[in-house]
């Protein structure tokens, strides 16, 4: 996951002249949550976040610019320039959480101390001075730090029946770190997984792609299923385990192992990478047979309307479904590039975001067989064809055809779209010759209509 680092830095020198101004008006105001655990790591902080004892109005007293935006929780914005902002929150320790996700209740507080033990996790938990650089910790999160481990704060089953989420947090942040789940706390995840079908789709679908997308998406699967919080939200995954594949092919092993191996080799993925990857061979537990050898037909299609299920439930934007499923529908297409007619490569290859098809095949290749021939032929022939090639532009449109005296109609579409093949095989280069096309295929229509009629 790249940070922007100057972004990180203007939004670092903001919240401590924020702290700054707080404390010259008598409020105890610090650094708090994962912006001081990513310090203590070494690693750049995305956002900051600031915990003070001043009340929201005084807050906004002392930042008149600044807007409240979680005004149960007390909870300040204060931006300065494009993406520059930080969240100012006013101490406060809560009530019970009713729903699994919010407490029904909140109440100011004026020391850190109780701030920071109704929080999630230790190293979440710390509080720094970022004029001095002194760490305040109730929690135990320094030690949890050095010694590499998630626990939640206090009662571990409490922690997660509060806020149902904290258990995809975990698994987030034991993979994103490489840190071990301390013992408790992972066995309260086991004993509350199946709780997290009540969390919102949309809560449940930003921490998947987070765990996608953050630098160790395998650890990240691996942690999900032994948790048992995988076989509740994506049991078509968890199907994948013990789902033999031909050797010849997949030397690697089932398709759990397959797709594990992909997921390790992501490099920074956009999210509809990840997802791609992880659902290209969702198709094949279902498709399973052995005949001459183990094979799974039609699996990239079974798999695509699986996929698409599973992406519209989780409240995924129709640009990302189409996408996610398209990766999965035509993952197979690239064992025949080198048969294709010159048409089909080039629409092929003109696919939206092909980058991430090529990059879907070569991981899926790396992660089986080893053999990249398909992947360098393709390569070789986005060398080879320009923007031009792959997309040309329209020598006509239904106007051409409307103006040569023909009644639009479903005709229509198949004949402009002999035109663009023609076009994309080199034989259609002027007007004139798209005109002959065109008509051609809507003079054989209508005597076929005609034929039928009589």
């Amino acid at each position: 996951m790249q940070i922007d680092e100057s972004l990180s830095w203007a939004r670092a020198s903001l919240a401590t002249a924020l702290i700054t101004a707080l404390r010259a008006h008598g409020h105890k105001a610090y650094l708090v949550g994962g912006c001081v655990r990513d310090r203590l790591l070494g690693i750049t902080p995305k956002d900051f976040d600031i915990a003070t004892a001043a009340r929201p109005d005084e807050v906004l007293h002392c930042f008149p610019q600044a807007r409240l935006v979680g005004a149960q929780f007390g909870v300040v914005l204060v931006s300065e320039g494009e993406g520059i902002q930080v969240e100012v929150a006013t101490f406060r320790s809560e009530g019970a959480y009713s729903d699994g996700r919010r407490p029904d209740a909140v109440r100011y507080e004026s020391e850190p101390a109780l701030d920071a033990r109704r929080r999630d996790f230790t190293i979440n938990g710390l509080l720094q001075d970022p004029l001095s650089g002194e760490v305040l910790d109730y929690v135990g999160g320094k030690a949890d730090l050095e010694a590499k481990v998630i626990r939640a704060i206090g009662n571990p089953d409490q922690r997660f029946e509060e806020d149902h989420l904290r258990m995809l947090r975990a698994i987030r942040f034991a993979s994103r770190l490489g840190f071990s789940i301390e013992s408790e706390t992972f066995s309260a995840i086991q004993r509350a997984a199946s709780r997290i079908t009540r969390i919102s789709p949309e809560r449940i679908r930003e921490e998947l792609i987070r765990i996608l997308t953050e630098g160790a998406a395998r650890r990240g699967f691996e942690l999900l299923d032994s948790s048992g919080l995988l076989e509740c939200i994506a049991p078509e995954i968890k199907a994948y385990q013990g789902v033999e594949q031909p050797p010849e092919y997949h030397p690697e092993g089932d398709v759990w192992t397959h797709v594990m191996l992909m997921l390790e080799r992501m490099c920074d993925p956009e999210p509809t990478l990840a997802l791609g990857v992880l659902f290209h061979d969702v198709g094949k537990p279902s498709t399973f047979r052995v005949a001459d050898r183990i094979r799974f037909d039609g699996h990239a299609e079974v798999g695509a309307a699986i996929t698409k299920d599973w992406l519209y439930r989780l409240r995924f934007s129709n640009d990302d479904v189409e996408q996610v499923t398209s990766l999965v529908a035509n993952h197979m297409r690239f064992k025949d590039v080198r048969q294709m007619r010159l048409g089909t490569l080039k629409r092929f290859l003109s696919l939206p975001h092909f980058e991430q098809h090529l990059e879907l095949h070569r991981l899926d290749c790396l992660s089986s067989h080893g053999q990249l021939d398909s992947y360098n032929f393709v390569q070789a022939k986005l060398s080879e064809l320009g923007q031009e090639d792959l997309r040309p532009a329209p020598l006509i449109s239904g106007h051409d055809l409307i103006q040569a005296g023909y009644t639009p109609g479903q005709a229509f579409g198949e004949a402009l779209k002999a035109v663009e093949t023609g076009q994309l095989e080199g034989e259609v280069q002027t007007r004139e010759q798209a005109l002959t096309v065109a008509i051609g295929i809507l003079d054989k229509n209508q005597s076929h209509d005609t034929g039928s009629i009589k």
